[in-house]
């Protein structure tokens, strides 16, 4: 099966240019496989096979629109074509693209259990760039791929409009992507989603870790709830426990489970590189997905430093005390799997500390100060054990 062609030119310098010009190329298509005719001689056609090729037309004219609300300057040429192409942006000394890519994970079984599709690309968009993000990369494009196996399109242009509504978040365009109609390989209502996302940074202004301290503090970003990891765990609990995702338990404040738990993730791309841009000195940071705060805070960290962590310097939100207590799960497991309210950490100097909470309570994002790096061996001291 065909997918997304992705060709990258590379011009020769002119006499005196500075800056090399690189285009990307993706398309966008329906997936499209071999007609075939029965062992008996009767004729068939893909339509009988399960695959609507006119239907996918369509869908494609339907999100037209949506896709176009994305672009941003470096989007070359237009839409249906066989690629698509951005330039690279003037001004860079020295760039690096960043790549990404990742998908929303069970997630997708509570939006498609509630007919609820609105958020879920917002997810996929939040879960690429975030994660780019984490090196002070600006997203450029997007790219998804959406597999259903039957192509339903009202439900998936909802799923487009989510994706389309992410990357204006982002700051990224939509630039293709690829659906695919396989009959039998997945239930009716099922589809699955994965995402791919390029950036770019000039390279002297790489954030890879390799300032940090001993001395500097970790700012922990709020989440805007589990964000899209540990969603096997969500799903069991309510299972388990015979609740259903219309239900209202008084933890949650009024909101029921499938609201609460369908909470799009929060993307920190505007207001990090709104703090980059204002000069923060961010050291290092890192995004909070599966694994929570003990597998991904590491990662930004050298081998000879740790992180003293305060459990006391946020509140759990009600989102992770609900399963917690509905579950009956220990302080250990929601921490090694959870955000637990924290979503995204940025590491600075101690005498910055203020400063970069004000900044991002500007930014409309809650910030705390969670922890102090000390010599160690890129461990965090201080989690439940």
């Amino acid at each position: 099966m065909s997918g997304f062609a992705t060709i990258l030119v590379v011009r020769r310098l002119p006499l005196g240019a500075t800056t090399p010009t690189i285009e990307f190329a993706v398309c966008k298509e329906i997936a499209v496989k071999c007609l075939c005719r029965s062992s008996t001689g009767s004729d068939m056609d893909y339509q009988q096979a399960g695959v609507d090729v006119v239907a996918g037309r369509a869908f494609v004219e339907n999100i037209k629109n949506l896709v176009q609300s994305t672009h941003r300057p470096g989007v070359l040429g237009g839409f249906g074509g066989f690629s698509g192409w951005f330039e690279l942006p003037s001004g860079y000394q020295q760039p690096v693209l960043v790549s990404g890519t990742d998908g929303v994970g069970t997630k997708l079984k509570i939006a498609q259990e509630l007919d609820n599709h609105a958020s879920i690309g917002i997810d996929l968009v939040a879960m690429c760039v975030n994660d780019i993000l984490t090196c002070g990369a600006e997203p450029l494009y997007f790219l998804d791929y959406l597999a259903t196996g039957k192509l339903n399109s009202t439900q998936l242009t909802q799923v487009v409009a989510g994706i389309a509504d992410g990357c204006r978040q982002a700051g990224c365009a939509l630039l293709g992507g690829e659906t695919a109609e396989m009959p039998g390989f997945y239930q009716l209502g099922e589809y699955d989603l994965a995402g791919f996302t390029v950036g770019i940074v000039e390279k002297s202004k790489t954030i890879d870790g390799s300032q940090i301290q001993v001395g500097d503090v970790a700012i922990g970003l709020a989440s805007s709830g589990v964000h899209s990891n540990g969603y096997s765990l969500v799903r069991k609990i309510v299972s388990d426990g015979g609740y259903g995702w219309k239900d209202t338990p008084s933890r949650l404040e009024g909101k029921n489970l499938g609201e609460v738990y369908l909470t799009p993730t929060q993307i920190y791309v505007k207001p990090i590189l709104a703090a980059i841009e204002q000069q923060l000195p961010i050291h290092g940071m890192a995004h909070i997905t599966g694994g929570g705060l003990p597998e991904n805070l590491p990662r930004c960290l050298s081998a000879n430093h740790s992180i003293e962590i305060d459990l006391q310097s946020w509140q759990i939100p009600p989102a992770f005390q609900w399963l917690a207590e509905a579950g009956n799960v220990a302080p250990v497991d929601m921490f090694n799997t959870f955000n637990m309210g924290i979503g995204y950490v940025v590491i600075v100097p101690s005498t910055a500390v203020s400063e970069s909470i004000a900044f991002f309570k500007s930014q409309q994002i809650e910030a705390y100060s969670i922890g102090v790096v000390i010599a160690g061996d890129r461990s965090l001291i201080g989690m439940p054990g």
